[in-house]
Formats: C-alpha cells, sequence, structure tokens
C-alpha cells in the first residue's frame, strides 16, 4: 500500500482570466470624463462599484476615490487645527 510519487511529473497552475486592455481612445475619454466637474464623482462611483466595468479601471477608480476621501479627511483636521489656532488667540 505504498503510494508512488512521481517527482517529474509538472503541475499547470489554473488559468488566469485577463482583461482585455484599455485602448488609447478609452483613456482619453476617462480623463476627459473626469476633467469635469461632478460628473468626475459620478463617473468614479458608477466605474468603481458599477457592473461590467473594465477591471483596470474600476481598480484606478476606487484608488481615486480613496484619494480623494484622503485628501478630503486632511483638509478637514487641517481646518480643525487652523480655526482652533485662530479661536484661541482670540480669547
Amino acid at each position: 500500500m505504498e503510494t508512488q510519487v512521481n517527482p517529474t511529473q509538472h503541475y499547470q497552475a489554473a488559468p488566469q482570466q485577463t482583461a482585455p486592455v484599455l485602448t488609447m481612445k478609452d483613456w482619453m475619454i476617462t480623463i476627459l470624463l473626469l476633467a469635469i466637474p461632478v460628473v468626475n464623482i459620478v463617473m468614479l462611483f458608477v466605474w468603481a462599484f458599477g457592473g461590467g466595468t473594465n477591471p483596470n479601471k474600476a481598480n484606478y477608480a476606487k484608488a481615486a476615490l480613496i484619494w480623494a476621501l484622503i485628501g478630503i479627511v486632511l483638509y478637514i483636521l487641517i481646518m480643525v487645527v487652523f480655526i482652533g489656532g485662530i479661536l484661541s488667540t482670540m480669547e
């Protein structure tokens, strides 16, 4: 009842799904839409969380939304410190 192992047996990795490459035209349209105020925020959410979007564009949109959130949080923190400093000198 010995199990024989063949050391020369090769294992093949499972095939990975690859997304189609976005063309330059796709990126030009993406950048144009992101340059329009309000439309950019809506489109980032659509691309990030909507179905059927190229995974590359979806990941880009998610990363852009995270950077925007980080910027908003930093802005709020700086404003709180700045306004707190001004109010403390007025007393």
